[in-house]
């Protein structure tokens, strides 16, 4: 493959094809010059982008950080493809690379930022946060800057995007709905919950499709009026608390719960509730 530009030792721009592409190897581009030849053999890592903007954008990137920036989102990657069985689309190394490298900068000038949504990626996406402290490891292990688990969650949050049609802040509504309808739950029954509990991980489960079904307009509706009655005379505590839920369903998503909503949400709600109570 011919080369196009040279971006460090490291890291050339090279032509396959009609298409231009990045390759990666430890002294690959030393001492060549643009119109010379890579072969195959020597490449470790090549970084295909869908579009011109997006190869810019990767190459300004590369040519402004260190190496070693580019092997620890190499490494991580690598370790979150392996935990959560998946291949990423090249883009990520961009999207990654640029994360990193800000918040090198940010823990130089001892920059915290602490994410709101801490709880929330380690409640609902577990395997991606422990990507994340992997992450958080290799960053420390690789710079010797100390950094908070908070990253952990904004580094989750680019593997937990790859595997969802949402886009991020779908993803992020979603989670901060859920939330809430827990806290509403909570303080109504004036309990805490047993968050290792069969039934309060059926709940949240639950609560995870029912937010986004809302969020796609995806209504679920039987019209089933005879269980809804029963479930109602049942459990009156669980109906009020759905009624609280509702208000907020209306406020936050201008959205109606339908009646088979409502009495699933009276059963979890119920079946949660009864065994914290006990």
């Amino acid at each position: 493959m011919k080369i196009s530009q040279i971006l460090n030792n490291n890291v050339a721009i090279v032509k396959r094809g009609s298409n231009e592409i990045i390759v990666y190897s430890k002294g690959v581009a030393f001492k060549k010059k643009p119109g010379q030849i890579i072969s195959n053999e020597e490449i470790q890592k090549t970084y295909v982008l869908d579009s011109h903007d997006k190869l810019e954008h990767f190459s300004f990137l590369l040519s402004n950080t260190r190496d070693e920036y580019l092997q620890m989102v190499n490494q991580i990657i690598a370790h979150g493809e392996e935990q959560l069985k998946i291949h990423v689309s090249d883009y990520l190394y961009l999207t990654l690379l640029d994360h990193i490298d800000f918040t090198i900068k940010r823990l130089k000038k001892n920059q915290f930022i602490k994410s709101p949504l801490c709880w929330e990626v380690k409640k609902f996406y577990p395997e991606h946060y422990q990507i994340g402290i992997y992450a958080v490891s290799v960053l420390q292990k690789t710079t010797g800057l100390d950094c908070p688990n908070d990253e952990a969650v904004a580094i989750a949050l680019h593997f937990i995007n790859l595997q969802t049609d949402a886009n991020t802040g779908d993803q992020i509504k979603a989670m901060e709905i859920v939330r809430d309808i827990l806290a509403i739950i909570k303080y109504h029954f004036h309990i805490n919950f047993d968050e290792d509990s069969m039934n309060y991980m059926r709940l949240v489960t639950h609560l995870q499709y029912f937010t986004a079904r809302l969020l796609k307009q995806d209504v679920y509706d039987s019209n089933e009026q005879e269980l809804n009655m029963q479930i109602k005379s049942l459990y009156p505590n669980a109906y009020s608390c759905v009624n609280k839920i509702r208000t907020y369903v209306q406020d936050a998503l201008q959205s109606e719960l339908t009646n088979d909503e409502e009495t699933y949400l009276m059963l979890h709600i119920h079946r949660v509730t009864q065994r914290e109570e006990r």
